[in-house]
């Protein structure tokens, strides 16, 4: 364990089938730790963790105080018991959390490889496998090191992998060894192979691999094409072997999981600061009351000397003095008891279990519960502002299924009843019935195209013979009648598995023919050539020979490029076809074309020549295969269109939106190619065709990724300057500055200076210039391009660039650039970041971001083992932000102002009372008051407010996402707020003090006996101070529960108890010593002085915060207070259903279905062109793979949904930009100028059944009323489409006239709901 650590290699050697040769080098074993602490590290790794805590520093060092007896007057196991619980407590957690990570570990560790040694195989623990070794993996086995394939039991030695735990993708890959090595597939001859290994180090590059073998005098270059990576899967291959390369935490997979961090919220940040003033406050106390003793022993003392001599320690009025400083640091150091770290952690465990246990975030599908990992970051959930998603198994739910297509211009798919409306609830297509090879997990809902098939449409039986015959599908027919399709890209599954349906069944191939059974009967196609696919073509092409000789090519592809090579007689079904293609795109489908071209004979044979001659050519052959493509590819006839749907999770567009609107910026950093990236963005809708610019960074060098940069923040500001022309000298102001290292601008935006030397480097603008910036900007990077954007130099050009945008997707990233995006917006933004992934890829982000999200998806559990919190649907993060977050944070937030207050007001009763006690550290209070005042008396109430307390409803919270602003802007406790807590503690112990001290110094019992003694003023101020701290408590509680009335009554009671008993005659007579205060409760209780004093300091401390209250409230209203006052107004005002009017923005309200469809002229994005990769149709002709069993089908899938956000959206936009560029007039210009608008959002759910009501907003100088339209009946949890209209409030006097009744609160919230455009 405490070997020394080699140095950092620069090349690795290692002989095959040589342990002895290779441990010399000390490379790695393969046994992995992701824990943090081991049985011997754990306490003291925990303990240093733990008092990094400042505060546990702070009550460490009052416990070492506490123990001197001579300036201790306090126990000293009132601070030890507190600190060793919470010690405890914390270590415990950390301890379970850190012994899942060992069992995980463990689990990984203890798999069993199959390692040849000694010219046997033998099973061995991963573990145990060391670099050299050669292993053995056979078929769906895990990878267990990174190994150089040596051979296959495939032809050609090819190997299939799966690397979902890579970069997330589920298609197919393929890897192939060296012909030298492809014959050594027994283990007698690997048992005599020697090979030598010369390679680069340890990285991180998943894409990358640079080596070379030496074996029997040649040498043969390595790359990545010869490697299996640890985290692959071997799919369809039924064995290989290979040599294990590196090792352990030297793996590639290892490289890019980052370090487990120890995480604390910002609030605990804040505390630290806070308890560090806190203590240089009480400091500072202590020598004012030190001075003021040693003056006094001075002065005064030192005339009692006769009868009241000093301890024996001391010997001067200094030493006294110093003594007393000590003393009254111990007696003040309730300021910040050790009670609110325990009321910490019960407060956020409670959290957890609420998380824990919301029904609504749990999945019965997989019957999976929100789990909350972490009990220490609940607060964190309401403050984040940057989410940092992967795409595959997150966002999507790996499933594509064909959904739509067009047909010699007529669509199918949309099931119409007979008035044209779409039907509901439609019963899927039963294909069993006819076709006993159908697939029964395929949906299709339109009777009709099943009905063109079966009567013999000559066109529909060409379409789906089209995509029976163009693929590079595998099929594999375990048992009669049972196929499994394998293929190499998602949509071509879908597509295949489509016409398997409707009766054109893709049933095997050979190098030479594709075999198929058309409708029961089987057909056997020569094929002639595969035009493969690739990123330029974006198409591919087969050319087949049917039965009756006759030659025919048929291709696939985008529209966009097969449009431009059609026949001109297919011109007027392109623009129908055309049509259909806009409609399926604004769904969010992957769509493509598909057409054919008949050949004769004589053009085949001439192009067969000319092809033959490209395939064979030395030199640029790729451009030469690319020109014998096209000129094949010309003059076809469109047969139609396919729409895919990949299908997103339950609820992504609705859960993208509403997050969105709550001013969360959502990033997806996927391994997948950029344009299934794309696709995935316009299905969620975090790309619209509605955005002003969409910027795509792909440069391959740093200079190109510089230019590409500017070159977008040039747009953005043009495009502010062409829309907002009077602001054009301000952004000309700061022009030169957006080129940050580029150079120095003189002039305009536009003016940038490439020349980095003509001047220093310019200061990094203000982030929020270009943020500040109107517009609907996305930017899309790739991840060579993001590799030089995230160097030292560039990444401030990126980050601000980035922020500017409405959404960032960064495509082909690795894990480790994944973590790097993270830290880099961590590292220069200042804000609370959450990263959520699902698989291995994204360990290392989810490790780095603030708070960690796993989703228990298809990609196994190390995502879920790494994160803080986890659950099974991307849709539940919006709960668990907009409701558990943002409530989690605003009760730790009141609980921490109300504790400070409360022992503020506590404890600052002894400073005053230092000046009248001749500064000696004697205490106000009894000490079992001291004692039990925050473990009993006041710790209950405050903990039911901060496990329960609500500012508005949970369905509110999810209608107004604006509410979440607050947490993010740090709002509701800072130092600000930490101050006005103080100083309301300060002014209520001031008056806890002087005002019974000035009473009862003049005040007489009944019996003329004066009521001025210690017992009775130590009573009364005490009583005084469980009273108001009680009143504050009920005024700050929000939402009551019947365990909060139990708390706070409860504890009075108690305290009423407790004195009552402590003050009796039979304590006293057990321990005479310890009860001093003998019956003063019921002296002092039952004089009606005393009640009125108590009654006089409760009303002193508590009449100026109602006031204070009420003035806010209705001078600057928060927005959950008009929210709280509109859910008022609506149950107090309900009209019935009617034709619904305008309201404040004039927009009336359509109705309709809550989720409409998006307007159509969408981009149209082909989905198979996207996820396609080049080479398997080479593959294919050239035999090579014919044994294999098939490719893995893989699913991608994303749901559409409609375009209500972006409607919102622009309606917003739209409404904000009239009232800035309206003057206003009449009462609105009154009301304008009394209050800015109050943006709000509105998401909504209405239960089932609700009501529609209407209000109409006034603008009269002496009124206001509120304007809210809801949309007829609607199915709780489905989301409205409509908009809130911002309007001007204005509040004057003292209620606002709602319809004509006068009812007291903040003003109103004007809200509008519409159904869609």
């Amino acid at each position: 364990m405490f070997r020394k650590r080699p140095p950092p290699e620069e090349e690795r050697r290692l002989r095959a089938n040589d342990r002895e040769y290779n441990e010399k080098f000390q490379y790695a074993s393969n046994c992995i730790m992701t824990s943090k602490y081991n049985i011997i590290t754990f306490l003291p790794v925990n303990l240093f963790e733990q008092f990094q805590e400042v505060a546990n520093t702070y009550f460490l060092f009052l416990l070492i105080l506490q123990l001197i007896p001579q300036i201790s007057s306090l126990s000293w196991f009132t601070t030890i018991v507190p600190l060793v619980l919470v010690l405890s407590i914390t270590a415990v957690k950390d301890a379970t959390d850190d012994y899942f990570r060992h069992k995980s570990d463990n689990q990984v560790n203890n798999r069993q490889s199959q390692v040849l040694i000694g010219g046997i195989l033998q099973k061995e623990k991963w573990m145990n496998v060391r670099v050299g070794d050669i292993i053995k993996l056979e078929n769906n086995q895990f990878v267990a090191a990174d190994l150089l394939l040596l051979s296959s039991s495939e032809p050609h030695s090819l190997c299939y992998i799966e690397t979902a735990e890579l970069d997330g993708e589920t298609n197919m890959k393929v890897r192939q060894s060296l012909s030298v090595t492809s014959e050594l597939g027994d283990p007698n001859n690997l048992a005599q192979f020697d090979g030598e290994v010369v390679c680069e180090p340890p990285n991180n590059k998943l894409d990358r691999f640079c080596g070379t073998l030496y074996w029997k005098d040649c040498k043969y270059p390595l790359s990545n094409q010869n490697m299996l990576l640890r985290g692959c899967v071997l799919r369809n291959t039924e064995s290989c072997y290979g040599l294990v390369i590196f090792a352990g935490p030297d793996t590639k997979l290892m490289q890019n999981s980052g370090r487990t961090k120890f995480k604390r919220t910002s609030i605990d940040r804040l505390m630290n600061t806070l308890v560090l003033w806190i203590f240089g406050f009480l400091v500072c106390m202590g020598v004012i009351l030190a001075i003021g003793n040693a003056v006094w022993e001075k002065e005064v003392g030192a005339l009692f000397q006769s009868f009241l001599p000093w301890d024996p320690p001391v010997d001067n009025f200094l030493f006294s003095a110093f003594l007393s400083f000590w003393s009254y640091v111990i007696i003040l150091n309730t300021v910040v008891p050790i009670s609110l770290y325990v009321s910490v952690e019960v407060i956020r465990l409670g959290h957890s279990y609420f998380i824990n246990w919301d029904r609504r975030m749990f999945c019965s599908r997989s019957n999976t519960a929100a789990e909350a990992r972490t009990t220490t970051l609940n607060e964190e959930l309401g403050q984040v502002e940057y989410i940092f998603s992967d795409k595959t198994g997150t966002l999507t739910q790996n499933i594509m299924t064909f959904n739509k297509c067009s047909i010699n211009g007529r669509a199918y798919g949309e099931v119409m009843d007979i008035l044209g409306a779409q039907k509901k609830r439609v019963q899927p297509l039963d294909f069993s019935a006819w076709n006993p090879l159908a697939d029964r997990d395929f949906c299709f809902y339109d009777q009709s195209l099943l009905e063109a098939v079966m009567v013999g449409e000559p066109a529909v039986h060409e379409f789906f013979r089209v995509l029976s015959l163009c693929h590079t599908v595998m099929s594999e027919e375990k048992k009669e009648g049972v196929l499994v399709y394998k293929a190499q890209s998602p949509d071509e599954g879908a597509l295949v598995t489509a016409a398997r349906n409707f009766g054109f069944v893709f049933r095997s191939r050979t190098p030479g023919t594709v075999t198929t059974q058309e409708l029961g009967k089987a057909v056997t196609y020569t094929l002639l050539a595969i035009l493969d696919f690739n990123n330029i073509r974006k198409r591919m092409s087969v050319i087949v020979r049917n039965p009756a000789g006759r030659i025919r090519l048929y291709c696939k592809g985008a529209d966009t490029v097969l449009f431009e090579r059609l026949h001109s007689c297919s011109h007027e079904l392109m623009n129908i076809t055309s049509d259909h293609l806009n409609e399926y795109a604004a769904d969010g489908l992957r769509t493509l074309a598909v057409a054919y071209r008949d050949l004769s004979e004589e053009q085949w044979e001439a192009w067969a020549e000319r092809f033959n001659g490209a395939d064979k050519a030395t030199d640029c052959r790729d451009d030469r295969l690319s020109a014998a493509y096209e000129e094949i590819e010309q003059d076809m006839m469109l047969l139609g269109a396919t729409a895919v749907e990949d299908k997103l999770q339950d609820g992504v567009p609705e859960t993208i939106a509403v997050l969105s609107l709550a001013n969360i910026k959502v990033w997806v950093l996927t391994g997948d190619k950029q344009e299934t990236a794309v696709n995935i963005g316009y299905s969620c809708k975090m790309l619209t065709d509605d955005m002003t610019e969409i910027f795509i960074v792909n440069g391959h060098t740093v200079q190109s990724v510089r230019e590409e940069l500017r070159k977008s923040r040039e747009r953005m500001l043009e495009s502010a300057r062409t829309r907002d022309g009077g602001k054009e000298v301000e952004a000309q102001g700061w022009g030169g500055a957006c080129a940050f290292g580029n150079g120095c601008g003189a002039g305009g935006a536009s003016n940038w200076v490439s020349n980095e030397s003509k001047c220093s480097p310019p200061q990094a603008p203000p982030s929020s210039f270009l943020e500040s910036i109107s517009g609907e900007f996305a930017l899309i990077i790739s991840g060579h391009s993001l590799a030089h954007a995230l160097e030292a130099d560039m990444e401030r050009e990126f980050l601000e660039t980035a922020c500017a945008c409405r959404a960032v997707i960064c495509c082909r990233v690795t894990p480790l650039q994944k973590a790097l995006v993270v830290e880099l917006v961590k590292r220069h933004k200042k804000a609370v970041t959450l990263a959520i992934g699902d698989g291995a890829n994204d360990v290392s982000m989810i490790k780095t971001a603030h708070i960690g999200v796993g989703i228990s998806g298809q990609e196994g559990i190390q995502a879920v083992l790494a994160s803080d919190y986890s659950f099974s649907q991307f849709r539940f993060l919006q709960r668990l932000l907009l409701v558990h977050g943002r409530w989690s944070y605003l009760r730790m937030c009141r609980f921490l102002c109300y504790f400070f207050y409360k022992n503020f007001a506590f404890t600052m009763v002894h400073f005053w009372f230092g000046f009248f006690c001749g500064f000696s550290a004697q205490t106000v209070y009894d000490q079992y008051f001291i004692t039990l005042y925050n473990i009993v008396y006041t710790s209950l109430p405050v903990l039911a407010m901060g496990l329960f307390d609500q500012d508005v409803p949970e369905q509110r919270s999810l209608e107004y996402p604006k509410l979440y602003e607050p947490g993010q802007l740090n709002l509701l406790f800072n130092k600000r707020e930490f101050f006005i807590c103080i100083a309301q503690g300060i002014y209520t112990s001031v008056v806890l003090f002087f005002i019974p001290y000035g009473v009862l110094s003049h005040a007489t019992q009944s019996n003329g006996v004066p009521l001025a003694d210690y017992q009775t003023f130590a009573v009364t101020t005490a009583t005084a101070l469980v009273i108001v701290v009680s009143v504050q408590i009920a005024l700050d509680t929000g939402y009551w529960t019947a365990i909060n009335h139990f708390f706070i009554w409860g504890s009075l009671g108690t305290y009423f108890t407790i004195l009552f008993a402590m003050h009796s005659s039979i304590l006293f007579n057990i321990f005479p010593k310890q009860f001093h205060f003998l019956g003063s409760a019921h002296n002092t209780l039952g004089q009606p002085v005393v009640w009125l004093t108590i009654a006089l300091a409760t009303v002193i401390c508590i009449a100026p915060v109602l006031a204070f209250r009420f003035l806010k409230l209705d001078l600057k209203p928060q927005l959950s207070d008009t929210v709280r006052y509109t859910q008022l107004v609506l149950q107090k005002k309900q009209k019935p259903c009617g034709r619904v009017g305008r309201g404040v923005g004039g927009a009336g309200v359509a109705s309709g279905s809550a989720l409409g469809r998006l307007g159509r002229g969408g981009s149209r994005r082909s989905g198979y062109a996207f996820a396609h990769q080049e080479g398997f149709g080479e593959l294919i002709t050239s035999g090579k793979n014919m044994r294999m069993s098939s490719l893995a089908l893989a699913s991608f899938a994303s749901r559409h949904s409609s375009n209500w956000i972006d409607t919102l959206r622009r309606k917003k936009h739209a409404n904000s930009t009239g009232m800035q560029n309206t003057p206003p007039t009449g009462e609105d210009s009154a009301a304008s100028s009394q209050a800015p608008p109050l943006s709000t959002s509105s998401s909504p759910a209405g239960k089932a059944g609700q009501a529609c009501y209407e209000y109409v907003l006034t603008h009269s100088p002496d009124d206001i009323a509120l304007s809210v339209i809801r949309s007829p009946e609607r199915e709780v949890g489905e989301y409205s489409t409509g908009t809130v209209q911002e309007a001007p409030f204005v509040w004057k006097g003292t209620g606002a006239r709602i319809n004509g009744a006068s009812s007291p609160g903040p003003p109103p919230i004007a809200e509008e709901t519409s159904s869609g455009e």
